[in-house]
């Protein structure tokens, strides 16, 4: 039988009396001792304040957590901010009767814990309650666990689709090389965190990363943040300014939506790629600058030249290493793990109470189309966690619509098993489709069709 650890924090309480017995000695050794029989097969972890179990638990892992004298001699919002930085864990909470009639007490409970107890402890009724709060946490890490035990990186970058392991791979070649890229990608898809998996990929990794966007400088301003200025250059030059491109030297320069830079820039810029020099405004001395040029653009330049709004020379100048970012539409087998990505990154904006997604929320993501790509994913969950009202996020929560039972729930359950049983063939197969084919007894054009009807990668 696998041990379950149990952290308990037997923080002494300053709001009214302590459990039975706290003089006889360790309140956590008493609870080990009244709870021996009951807790077989749990490891006991022992903390006397907050501090101590932050301590405790940076380096195990618990499920669990059990809060003798709430809200603790610190206070309540001590205890508050403790349990908001361990939302993860399936808290279990004792307080006194004075304690629980105190309105702030009442609020920390329903907020944070997953059920509480009142002194005297009931031995029988909080190992149950201790043994549900494991399995319910335990279901909780297994449907938010990442397919294959995959970590995250780079937060558009995760996935372990086969769009996404292209990029990557696209990525690890063209960092090795000191050429200019150029990444296309819709808006939202990720194209600046491209860029920096670039450069942290590069001999450049510890140079500085100068991100720059072309649309948002004002005309007026252009010329001089890119390039600077020498003193008396224009009224208010009292002194030389390095502009944002020489500020990237040994490292990279980002310009993100190149499309917007005024044409009569655009020939500055492929001056600089050509010489890797450039002239401040008002000065006459050309300054070297050693700095790798990323470029990217939602607009397609081809058409751009075409319409004659961005220079042919420039274009093909930038176009040396090009990358496509896929949207997201084309990574559905990576939008469960973004989302719960998403839902650890921002853990700290969400609400107490809640612990992650419901199933209808994570099939109306899969469904739904993300026209807004990465960033319109991200925006959904985190206002779905500040508004979302239940412990799971819905996808009413998400804005999306709910998920339509198509011939009764065994239907739906069967169109989600076989998606997963698709794509953990896929991963056993290493992506070879006659391999997964014969694996699930299929034709492989009964798989093709599979594949794009749940809109998983070949």
């Amino acid at each position: 039988m696998s041990v379950k650890t149990l952290i308990c924090i037997a923080s002494a309480s300053h709001s009214g009396p302590a459990p039975p017995d706290p003089s006889e000695g360790d309140p956590c050794a008493l609870l080990r001792q009244t709870l021996s029989a009951a807790l077989e097969g749990w490891s006991m972890l022992h903390a006397n304040n907050w501090r101590e179990a932050e301590r405790l638990l940076r380096s195990t892992h618990c499920l669990v957590g059990v809060a003798l004298n709430l809200p603790g001699a610190e206070g309540v919002e001590a205890a508050d901010q403790f349990f908001r930085k361990h939302w993860n864990i399936e808290w279990v909470g004792g307080f006194t009767r004075a304690a629980l009639a105190v309105p702030a007490c009442r609020a920390l409970a329903a907020a944070h814990l997953s059920d509480y107890y009142t002194h005297p402890v009931d031995p029988l009724r909080l190992a149950y309650t201790l043994g549900h709060a494991h399995g319910v946490a335990m279901l909780r890490e297994q449907a938010q666990a990442p397919p294959g035990g995959a970590v995250a990186d780079a937060m558009a970058l995760t996935g372990n689709s086969a769009a996404i392991a292209r990029l990557r791979a696209q990525i690890a070649k063209v960092a090795l090389s000191d050429a200019p890229v150029l990444i296309w990608g819709e808006s939202g898809s990720g194209k600046e965190l491209t860029a920096q998996a670039v450069h942290a990929g590069s001999p450049r990794a510890h140079g500085p990363f100068v991100p720059i966007n072309c649309g948002a400088i004002p005309p007026s301003l252009i010329q001089s943040e890119l390039f600077g200025y020498a003193r008396g250059a224009f009224t208010g030059a009292a002194r030389d300014k390095a502009g944002l491109i020489e500020s990237a030297s040994g490292g990279t320069v980002f310009l993100d939506e190149i499309a917007d830079l005024p044409k009569d820039l655009q020939s500055n810029l492929l001056r600089f790629l050509q010489e890797k020099t450039i002239y401040r405004v008002g000065a006459t001395r050309a300054v070297a600058v050693d700095a790798r040029v990323i470029a990217a653009s939602h607009v397609n330049l081809q058409q751009a030249v075409a319409r004659g709004d961005f220079r042919e020379d420039l274009y093909y100048r930038l176009n040396v290493l090009p990358i496509d970012v896929p949207p997201l539409r084309e990574r559905r087998a990576d939008l469960d793990m973004l989302a719960q990505h998403f839902f650890r990154a921002y853990a700290a904006e969400k609400a107490p109470h809640l612990k992650g997604f419901a199933s209808d929320a994570l099939y109306a993501i899969r469904e739904h189309d993300w026209p807004g790509n990465v960033r319109e994913l991200i925006n959904r969950t985190r206002r779905a966690m500040v508004l979302a009202e239940g412990r799971l996020i819905g996808a009413h929560d998400l804005g999306l619509a709910p998920r339509t039972v198509r011939g009764g729930a065994l239907d739906a359950s069967r169109v989600d098993a076989e998606r997963a049983a698709i794509g953990a063939s896929l991963e056993r197969a290493g992506r070879n489709i006659t391999h997964a084919a014969r694996e699930l007894g299929v034709s492989r054009m009964t798989l093709y069709r599979l594949l794009a009807k749940h809109g998983i990668e070949p």
